[in-house]
């Protein structure tokens, strides 16, 4: 029997390819003789399409031909939303509009050349008449008396308006010893993924398949809206993803119309067409996270304890509602580590000129943490209490789990914490950051006129959501077992994990297992990596179809060996009666006649055929995982400039299936955390025009801005899957603004400054210097 894989931290198998320059990404494919296709795109936030003359563009040499929406009328089909709600006022979402431009850089025309040199020349040579028309560029702008309408369906540019309540929040708040309230507003911000968006696709002449390679997080769902598309059934699309894959964050989830255009016209010309993105249109096209403003109000007693919350929010929705999951993921995520009785948290998204939201890391959990974390704060303020005290008297118990919050979560479940032990891992952060001395060396810096302050922030998270994931595992003919996942990895290590689980359910040595992901041929049926979802769902499917397979080799050997299944066991590459280890076969052997029959034209009698197990994975209701943070900063009163003395992060994530994978997830989420609460911030101006649209403009931290990190680990199992994991790729992310404006208004506490709009850029301090 092999050594249990599950908790080791395996070196991971992708880092040699990736760190030799082996990897391969879309556009290092070879498709001879491939067509490169480029997008003209909305130079106006809002604007109608009077006419567009393509006429010099088709006449430059290597075009291959110039459409447009009203050029391809069957493919104008509305895009529909990932997540959406019978209250949505939905509209439209085209490939190509025919007519409106809803923001800068929605594509309206395409070129197809014999280079993207070519295609991009072609472009300067479409005339087009625009009729510009007033453009929304804030939910604020969105929600005025006598706003225009984003679109003329709409009533006052609200997408949809949601409520959730638990108790009596009204008569709380009236009856509440001590109430606050304050306004928060988090920026937008983008995934800014190393490898930025593309696709490439081809027809096969001896199948007709349409064969496509997209840069996505979920070829299952993108194989389906180009079979819609197409006009075609999804078996006559297949979509790979190349093996590897250069970052996600959430955008790479979503299907854009560059997606259905490509299919399109490669099926059209009977010739591989291929679009890679470049950073410019990644600034300006590729969907966006946040904007969120957050009107939040606190009732307490004395000793700090939550009576009530009330949070009303706005949520840029931008130009269309590619999905709701961001504001609802908000909507319900507000409650936190916290007991609270009565709860009324509601949501308002807007349709602005803007490029349409989608998740990016934390899939807005960040700015319900913020509002709820930052109001923590100001109860230990008013109080004069520890702001870490505060937060004890209110934290759900350990004995309280299942705790039933009250509220519905995203995927329409009762918003219930599986498991947790809340208090213990905010005592276990407390001790490793050493909150005491912490405070001790604050009051002395303060002494000597340095700005130092200490910041806390608490989450939960969602995760590990449904439907389902499946999983296909297959003994080849060499001997070894293929796992097949239809998620695809986006550098979380998947030809690691899923080989340590399934060889944990096999009882074979991970030495024998191949991974491999995203090809929609290899298995029918997925969703996607996403959400921290993928290993709660493939890896349970994977566990489940590894016990499975063992079983069947298991059979197939008992009938060879002529010996019950209970006296066999795995030895290396072998099935052998335990205690005989020379009396067995190997698995190549065992494969031979199961999967090839090597028999001759009859298996052996009770040898059935095939060893091969699918297994796909549904959970009943999403599991949550869970962390504290503690930070010390300092701030220059002259410049602004935040500097981070010390971070420590505790995290529970369940069952860790490798620990060093777990680590790097963790800091990984933290680095692109410090970036939203300290950096990055795309401007508009009031027609809805960016302002950033290159890292000169928007700044991404680097290795040099993001600070050492010390980690505590909680594992608390989830009884909701048989691995007992939850996720654990955003929590690195989630509560890092709010812990750090915590820390940056404590440290600004001498001056009354308040800290209320994020991220924290050196001209938003000294702003509140200056305010307070």
């Amino acid at each position: 029997m092999a050594e249990k894989m599950i908790g080791v931290a395996v070196p991971r198998r992708e880092d040699r390819r990736l760190l030799t320059g082996a990897g391969t990404y879309l556009d290092d494919l070879d498709l001879p003789g491939c067509y490169e296709a480029a997008f003209l795109r909305s130079p106006h936030a809002s604007a109608r399409v009077l006419a567009m003359d393509t006429t010099a563009a088709k006449a430059l040499p290597g075009v291959i031909g110039v459409w447009t929406g009203r050029d391809l009328a069957d493919l104008v089909k509305p895009i529909p939303p990932k997540v959406t709600n019978p209250k949505l006022y939905d509209v439209p979402r085209y490939p190509l509009p025919p007519e409106y431009a809803r923001f800068v850089g929605e594509p309206l025309a395409v070129v197809v050349a014999t280079s993207r040199h070519i295609a991009e020349d072609a472009l300067e040579l479409i005339d087009v008449d625009y009729e510009v028309l007033p453009a929304i560029a804030s939910t604020g702008a969105a929600l005025a008396p006598d706003a225009p309408s984003v679109h003329d369906e709409v009533p006052g540019n609200v997408a949809v308006h949601l409520t959730q309540t638990a108790g009596d929040p009204e008569t709380a708040l009236a009856t509440a010893p001590h109430r606050l309230r304050e306004r928060f507003v988090v920026a937008r911000g983008g995934g800014h993924s190393m490898e930025t968006r593309g696709i490439a696709a081809s027809v096969d002449r001896a199948t007709g398949e349409i064969v496509v390679w997209p840069c996505t997080q979920s070829p299952h769902y993108t194989r389906n809206l180009i079979a819609y598309f197409c006009d075609v059934t999804e078996d006559e699309v297949r979509v790979v993803v190349p093996r590897d894959n250069g970052g996600g964050f959430g955008p790479k989830a979503q299907f854009h119309g560059e997606d259905a255009v490509v299919p399109y016209l490669a099926r059209l010309l009977g010739h591989p067409v291929k679009w890679i993105e470049d950073r410019s249109e990644n600034f300006v096209a590729t969907m966006m996270e946040r904007t969120q403003v957050h009107d939040v109000e606190v009732g307490f007693d004395d000793d700090g304890r939550l009576l009530v919350v009330k949070n009303v929010f706005q949520h840029d929705q931008g130009a269309y509602c590619a999905g709701l999951q961001v504001p609802t993921i908000t909507l319900s995520t507000l409650p936190g580590q916290y007991r609270i009785p009565n709860i009324h948290t509601e949501l308002i998204a807007c349709y602005t000129n803007m490029v349409p939201t989608s998740s990016v890391r934390g899939a807005g959990r960040p700015q319900a943490v913020v509002a709820m974390e930052r109001m923590m704060d100001r109860i230990a303020e008013h109080l004069g209490a520890d702001p870490a005290q505060v937060r004890r008297v209110n934290l759900v118990q350990a004995d309280q789990f299942p705790y039933q919050v009250g509220l519905t979560f995203r995927d329409g479940s009762p918003l219930t914490y599986d498991s947790g032990d809340f208090p213990a891992l905010h005592e276990a952060v407390l001790d490793r950051f050493d909150y005491a001395g912490e405070r001790d060396r604050q009051r002395a810096a303060l002494a000597e006129g340095r700005l130092v302050g200490i910041g806390l922030g608490a989450y939960v998270e969602g995760c590990g959501l449904g439907p389902y994931e499946g999983a296909r595992l297959r003994l080849r003919r060499d001997g070894t077992v293929l796992v097949t996942l239809a998620a695809t990895p986006l550098g979380q290590g998947y030809e690691t994990v899923y080989a340590q689980i399934a060889a944990d359910g096999l009882g074979l040595d991970m030495r024998h297992i191949t991974v491999a992901t995203g090809d929609t041929a290899s298995i029918p049926f997925g969703q996607g990596s996403f959400a921290s979802r993928t290993t709660v769902t493939a890896g349970s499917a994977t566990l489940q179809a590894a016990r499975r397979l063992r079983e069947r080799i298991l059979d197939v050997a008992e009938v060879l060996l002529k010996t019950s299944a209970a006296n066999l066991c795995f030895v290396d590459d072998r099935v052998c009666v335990v205690g005989e280890p020379d009396h067995g076969l190997t698995l190549t052997e065992i494969a031979q006649v199961a999967n090839i029959g090597k028999h001759g034209i009859t298996l052996p009698p009770g040898v059935n055929p095939g060893l091969e197990t699918t297994s796909y994975f549904a959970p009943e209701r999403a599991a949550y995982a869970s962390g504290m943070h503690a930070a010390t900063v300092e701030v220059d009163p002259e410049t602004g400039q935040i500097r981070i003395l010390r971070y420590v992060i505790g995290h529970d994530c369940g069952t860790v299936i490798n620990p060093m994978l777990v680590d790097g997830q963790v800091l990984g989420g933290f680095a692109h955390g410090i970036g939203n609460a300290l950096y990055e911030e795309p401007h508009y101006d009031a027609a809805g025009q960016p302002q950033t649209t290159s890292y000169l403009d928007y700044a991404l931290p680097s290795a040099v801005e993001v600070p050492p990190v010390e980690l505590v680990h909680l594992y608390t199992p989830s009884p909701l899957n048989p691995l007992g994991v939850k996720g654990a790729g955003e929590g690195g992310t989630i509560p890092v603004p709010a812990t750090v404006a915590n820390a940056v208004e404590d440290a600004l506490r001498p001056f009354g400054a308040r800290i209320t709009s994020l991220p924290l850029t050196p001209a938003k301090i000294v702003a509140a210097l200056t305010a307070g």
